[in-house]
């Protein structure tokens, strides 16, 4: 198996003016970056298609980071992300919509986004963004973090988190990585990492985005 170069791997899901100006603006902020554009809008790709070739693109890539637009027509929005994940096992998902509804961003982040930004987020957001979420962390726009964490609770089965997990937790929430939770809350990123694994296990959660959401629907942030 080939290795791969040090630069983060990118795919951008989206097309037409959108997706040009977010690969313009994304390559901008963050040259060091390796960002590529699959243009989902061409007559040929339209349809049912156009979810098939995002799939097939980060198939024959497999990239570190899916930028995908959940807004393009027939593209099957939140349903492709776990069909992403299925073709490109390695690569993380980071969504980008223009909707904030808590029904579409608990359900992108349970399908297994490990990113939810909003339409008109600049370039500098982005790319901290896919930074984030490529060190293993995630990462949410700020109205989006506060709709999570002020959802209302819902009950479910109780789930005990030590004072310690709970403030990894929280941190995780706000979009730090090991390294910065590990300095914020003067501890070694390796313990760090074990509270995550802990608070996962006892979420039943498959990643950290995932977490928040299940933590903010039991009430634990």
């Amino acid at each position: 198996m080939a290795v791969k170069a040090d630069k983060v791997d990118v795919l951008i899901a989206s097309g037409g003016h959108v997706g040009l100006t977010l690969a313009l603006a994304l390559r901008r902020a963050a040259p060091e970056l390796a960002v590529t554009l699959v243009d989902l809008t061409p007559p040929e790709a339209a349809g049912k298609d156009a979810r098939a070739s995002a799939i097939a693109a980060a198939g024959r890539r497999h990239p570190d980071i899916v930028l995908l637009d959940l807004e393009l027509p027939d593209v099957g929005g939140i349903d492709a992300i776990p069909r992403l994940a299925a073709a490109a096992p390695e690569a993380r998902v980071v969504v980008l919509t223009a909707y904030d509804t808590e029904e579409r961003v608990l359900g992108a982040l349970r399908a297994g986004a490990r990113g939810y930004l909003l339409k008109g987020a600049t370039g500098d957001e982005i790319a901290r963004a896919i930074r984030e979420v490529h060190a293993g962390g995630s990462h949410l726009a700020a109205r989006v973090a506060g709709k999570v964490v002020a959802q209302v609770r819902t009950p479910g089965r109780t789930t005990t988190l030590t004072q310690r997990e709970r403030a990894v937790l929280r941190l995780v929430a706000d979009g730090l990585s090991s390294k910065q939770i590990a300095g914020r809350l003067r501890i070694t990123e390796r313990t760090v990492k074990f509270h995550v694994g802990s608070i996962l296990n006892k979420l039943g959660a498959e990643n950290r985005a995932q977490a928040v959401a299940e933590a903010a629907r039991r009430g634990l942030l």
